[in-house]
This record gives C-alpha cells, structure tokens and sequence, in this order.
C-alpha cells in the first residue's frame, strides 16, 4: 500500500510518520509528474487552504487530483484539507468540493484560540484533538456520515471513501484515525 500526500505547505510530515508508524509507505505529491506514481490513498494536510487551492492550479495539480477523487479514491483531509474538499465553504472559495457540507474557515478564532481536548470519534474511543485556528463543519448532506462532535460543532465526517477532521490528529501520537482510514483504502481495493 502506498499513500500520497499533498506536500505543497503545511504539516505533510507529520502526515508521512504517522502512516510510516503503520507500516505504510508515503511519497509527496509537490509536482505533476509525482502523480505518476501508482498509489492507493491521498492526504491533504493541515496549513492555508486558500494558498494550497491557489498553488493545485499553479501547478497544474487540480484537474488530475480531482478526478483521482472523483473515480474514488480513498482521500483524507486535515484542518485546511477538510476544507479543500467542503462543497460550500462560508466566506471562502470552494476547492474540489466533493464532500457535501458546508464548512466554517477560522471557526474557533485566531491562533491564540487553539486548543486541545478528548472526544470520541467514529465510535471508538476518546482520540486526542488538536485544533489550530480550525474551522468546524455546519451542515452535512444526507450522505454524509458525522464522526466526530466537539461542543456541539461538527469536527470529522466521512463520506464513501472521504474522511476529514478539523482537528490535527498527526500532531499526537494516538494513531486511531489514520488507523481508520487505512481501514477505508484496504476495503477500496483499487490502486489508481
């Protein structure tokens, strides 16, 4: 099994040694030619969603990683990530759009906002949760699975093969939500 990780800014290597953790073999994606790559599972980490969206045009990366997503390929967005795939983004530009909820950017404040806490997430026990000047998701579609509620706000949801937190699970060292979608790509299946 092979994941790639968008490496164009933000935290992608903490990304890279939680999965390593789990025995599972990385590679960034930082230019068109890294999609040459034969893989099975993306993440898009934590960091600036507007600079990220801008440079996945720049670099021509957009259209390729959108149809990876779209022919369903298991992805996983954090923090920025989860915004990247949000159908409707409240006061922001829409990225890929192909999680149906509506998403919140900055929700909780600035930096000095961050914050830390336990919760349960997608049934299984407490995980750690970091959030840093995270948004939270509002709305969900109908096929939409919530996973995660943090005082009374959205924090994880996954649908069909799409998962994404607000929170920085690859900032602990509790290992269960990349666990949880390495779950989702073994049951895929398919290398793209």
């Amino acid at each position: 099994m092979k994941v790639g990780i968008l490496a164009l800014q933000g935290a992608f290597l903490e990304h890279e040694k939680m999965l390593e953790k789990l025995g599972i073999e990385t590679f960034e994606i930082r230019q068109k030619n890294d999609l040459k790559t034969k893989f099975d599972g993306l993440v898009f980490p934590g960091g600036e969603s507007t600079v990220m969206n801008k440079l996945l045009h720049d670099l021509d990366l957009f259209d390729d990683i959108l149809e990876y997503i779209k022919s369903g390929m298991p992805v996983f967005g954090t923090c920025a990530g989860l915004i990247l795939l949000a159908k409707n983004v409240s006061g922001g530009k829409t990225c890929f759009g192909t999680m149906d909820f509506t998403v919140k950017r900055n929700a909780y404040g600035s930096q000095l906002d961050s914050f830390y806490t336990e919760e349960r997430f997608a049934n299984l026990e407490n995980v750690p949760m970091t959030f840093i000047r995270a948004p939270y998701i509002e709305t969900v579609g109908e096929n939409v699975q919530v996973l995660s509620v943090v005082d009374g706000h959205i924090v994880a949801v996954r649908q069909n093969n799409q998962l994404v937190t607000a929170f920085h699970p690859e900032l602990n060292d509790n290992l269960s939500v990349h666990k949880y979608f390495i779950k989702i790509i073994e049951k895929n299946k398919n290398s793209f």
